[in-house]
């Protein structure tokens, strides 16, 4: 028979990676956590219009990228390929738009994409979301919480934080034709992304990776001079809360985002140590999407990381996540020792708070249960043998100091472990 493989862009993720991606995923739950954000958890499946409103009809994402399929009901569904729109309906749908809300969510999205490094078709984003806040110190706080969190990692200095202001949708209006009517002269030499975005998203085009298309766009109309007075105010008082912060930044003009529902405030943290696949967290406003889906007028903002790209980066700076070992492997001898080691274990386990303590199953001799008590990198053996069962005592052995080995009570266990975890 074939062996059965994973499907082409969505990897398992195996043991020894998990404590890496455990170690992220608390540090940023810590950190989400002490600013104030709370977790909310949404299906991955959603209909698929929420994404076709939201994100855009006519963006490479809705066109060319979502997974959608037709369920028994002939309902169109489709899996996620973002957070926000779900979250944004889960909002709406459950009343939580009442009053202000800071909601942060895990989990994987899906994109129909040309699988390479960085860039998957099954991935795990965490996303932060802020709804009823519409003053840009939401918007800074978002920012410098991210910012917060690249020092923790220790990989600050590789990522730059790029900021832009896309202003109303009035004023987005009257830049693409400004746009348009500049490039139209040049249609022929942009890329062929470009020349397919030119009658649909032209805004797009300010993304574009090709360096004809850039140079052609070194004489285009500047954004910047098409903002309403109230996104260039707020985009002065964003910046102004940064330099405040300390938080460091660049705008580039180019910067849009490739989703139809932001506005205002935009931004994206980038490296240039991933090649390609350089932006590992990106956001911006979007207060116009609550309505949109059928809410009352609500300002939102938040932002999303790529969790693989995050240990990409961690990995390329030579940041590990700290080493997780047992503190205790459990040892059984012969058959009265291998039940008084299980009974023994089971005991301690209840008088200690989450003992980390593997237990050795399948038997073994002496020999070989210490060997493997030492692969795990616990920090003790606890060593049940005939002797041991007989008197309801336990030899605890260091693996990895000169500590002496001793032995004690049943009624001491506990308390010789606390004694030994709280001295490493």
């Amino acid at each position: 028979m074939k062996t059965q493989q994973a499907i082409r862009g969505m990897p398992d993720i195996l043991p020894v990676d998990t404590g890496s991606w455990q170690w992220l995923e608390q540090k940023v739950r810590t950190l989400v956590q002490s600013y104030g954000y709370q977790e909310i958890r949404m299906p991955i499946l959603e209909a698929t219009g929420l994404f076709a409103r939201s994100i855009g009809e006519v963006t490479d994402i809705v066109e060319k990228e979502m997974y959608t399929f037709a369920d028994r009901n002939g309902d169109s569904l489709t899996l996620r390929p973002e957070g926000t729109a779900g979250c944004v309906r889960a909002a709406i749908q459950n009343n939580l738009i009442n009053t202000p809300q800071r909601l942060w969510y895990q989990g994987p999205m899906f994109r129909h994409e040309r699988p390479q490094k960085g860039r998957l078709r099954q991935f795990q984003q965490i996303g932060l979301e802020v709804f009823g806040v519409a003053s840009p110190d939401a918007d800074a706080e978002l920012i410098a919480l991210s910012a917060r969190l690249w020092r923790e990692l220790g990989v600050a200095e590789v990522l730059e934080l790029q900021l832009n202001s896309i202003g109303s949708s009035e004023a987005r209006v009257a830049y693409k034709a400004a746009l348009v009517e500049y490039l139209s002269d040049f249609q022929h030499e942009l890329d062929e992304d470009s020349q397919r975005r030119f009658a649909t998203n032209p805004l797009r085009i300010l993304d574009s990776k090709n360096v004809r298309t850039q140079e052609l766009l070194d004489q285009a109309p500047n954004l910047q001079d098409f903002l309403d007075t109230e996104s260039f105010d707020d985009f002065a008082a964003l910046r102004d809360y940064l330099d405040s912060a300390g938080v460091a930044y660049r705008v580039n003009t180019r910067l849009v985002r490739g989703l139809d529902y932001y506005n205002k405030t935009v931004f994206e943290w980038v490296t240039t140590e991933l090649g390609a696949q350089g932006t590992i967290c990106a956001g911006g406003r979007y207060d116009g999407l609550v309505q949109q889906l059928g809410g009352k007028a609500t300002p939102g903002v938040g932002f999303a990381m790529g969790l693989e790209r995050v240990l990409l980066l961690l990995a390329a700076q030579g940041v590990e996540a700290p080493r997780s070992a047992p503190l205790a492997f459990a040892v059984g001898v012969g058959d009265a020792g291998a039940r008084a080691c299980f009974a023994g274990v089971e005991t301690v386990r209840n008088g200690l708070l989450q003992p980390d303590i593997r237990l050795n199953t399948g038997g073994g001799s002496f020999r070989a249960q210490m060997k493997r008590a030492d692969k795990s990198g616990a920090t003790v053996a606890l060593i049940w043998g005939e002797t041991e069962a007989e008197n309801n005592t336990v030899t605890i052995k260091h693996l990895r100091s000169d500590e002496p080995q001793v032995t004690v009570t049943m009624g001491l266990l506990a308390q010789e472990l606390e004694r030994i975890c709280n001295t490493m």
